[in-house]
């Protein structure tokens, strides 16, 4: 079964590369260009994991992961922030919003799609790191 990934991200460059790389890898990629919309799409369903810009517009990432954990149909799914954020203490404020993971950008292409499965599990659920 093929898996789906939620990318919420403004960045349309960045979303070209980053669905270009796990269609490449067999995943649907579902995306939405604010954090409104985000959390709009990952509760209609469908969502096996949600990749996370937190520099958005309207809605940072950290709103939308507490959200997205408050949501009786989104409060499982795995939530990786992928983010230029890399000052001390912001994969910390990630984690404690919610995300499951942190994954820096500039993403590598030739890592980015292995750094992402880590994050699924057999069970469905996501590892903390």
């Amino acid at each position: 079964m093929k898996r789906t990934i939620l990318l919420i991200e403004d960045n349309e460059q960045n979303r070209y590369l980053t669905t270009y790389l796990l269609r490449n890898k067999g995943y649907d990629v579902v995306s939405a260009d604010d954090g409104h919309a985000g959390i709009a799409r990952a509760e209609e369903g469908g969502v096996d994991l949600i990749l996370l810009d937190i520099q958005l517009p309207v809605m940072d990432g950290y709103a939308v992961a507490a959200r997205l954990r408050e949501g009786p149909a989104t409060s499982r799914i795995p939530i990786v922030a992928v983010t230029s954020y890399a000052m001390a203490g912001d994969r910390e404020k990630a984690l404690a919003s919610g995300c499951n993971g942190y994954i820096e950008k500039p993403i590598n292409p030739e890592t980015f799609v292995s750094e992402v499965e880590r994050y699924f599990l057999n069970s469905g659920t996501a590892e903390r790191t």
